[in-house]
């Protein structure tokens, strides 16, 4: 009997292990702090920050209609937003800041479709400038020389353009890691996605070869959305993660010493 007891609690704390995510916050990092973002968000997309400010973009799926989103990084209250969307294109993913520029994607909502990548003004948010692209694009980074580098949906594939736009390369994912937001840090492309419901990873690759330098799982937060859902930024050790939607809680770990 006793024998009988053991192998049943035995079958139930495997059980217990294996419904828990592997990782219960990020590998490898501290959670710093927590901010709510005033405002109203819809599905949140990405996230980018410089010193002043931060910018999200999210897509009223209902209404189509795709913002970019603006809040004071000093508080996190929000100052303004912009639609961005137009006709058909009205879903915007992962963002990126370079200069005086934000580089927003913009796409039908569904596979295999059409985007315009948006080159927008820091200080007006209107466009400066639009590259059309014949699939759905999800996420952009600038890269070092100033080109960029486009993930479709789930970021199967990356397409590179040079400064002037012009389409250069096509590169398949090496990974299953379906890539929401991407960035370039350190002259390494950074990548967060998911693998599953309830993990993810952040992954950084050495560029231009696309070989996987580092990997750091993620689990969920504690409504049980995943970490790396959805937006994605990294300033040195600091990385900040934007996976709910409105309202949003902006999550700010530290990454250990030689995590990244």
């Amino acid at each position: 009997m006793a024998g009988l007891l053991t192998l049943l609690l035995s079958s139930v704390m495997l059980s217990q292990q294996a419904a828990a995510p592997a990782v219960s916050g990020v590998e490898g990092a501290r959670l710093a702090d927590v901010h709510v973002l005033e405002g109203t968000l819809y599905h949140v997309q990405g996230i980018a920050l410089d010193k002043d400010y931060v910018w999200v973009t999210s897509v009223d799926a209902a209404n189509k209609r795709g913002y970019v989103h603006q809040f004071v990084r000093a508080t996190y209250r929000f100052e303004r937003r912009v639609n961005v969307s137009d006709g058909a294109l009205f879903h915007p993913g992962g963002i990126s800041v370079t200069g005086n520029s934000i580089w927003v994607p913009v796409a039908e909502y569904r596979p295999n479709s059409s985007a315009v990548l948006l080159e927008l003004d820091k200080q007006t948010l209107e466009v400066k400038r639009r590259i059309l692209v014949k699939d759905h694009l999800g996420c952009v980074a600038v890269m070092p020389d100033g080109g960029l580098i486009a993930g479709n949906w789930g970021s199967r594939r990356f397409y590179v353009f040079d400064r002037k736009g012009k389409q250069t390369r096509v590169i398949d994912n090496p990974s299953p890691n379906q890539y929401q937001d991407i960035k370039f840090v350190d002259g390494m492309l950074v990548a967060s996605g998911n693998l599953t419901k309830t993990t993810g990873a952040i992954d950084w690759y050495a560029w231009p070869s696309m070989k996987l330098i580092r990997s750091v799982q993620a689990g969920v937060t504690d409504k049980g959305r995943l970490y790396t859902a959805e937006a994605m930024a990294l300033e040195g050790n600091d990385l900040y993660l934007l996976p709910e939607d409105g309202p949003s809680r902006l999550f700010h770990f530290v990454l250990e010493e030689g995590t990244r």
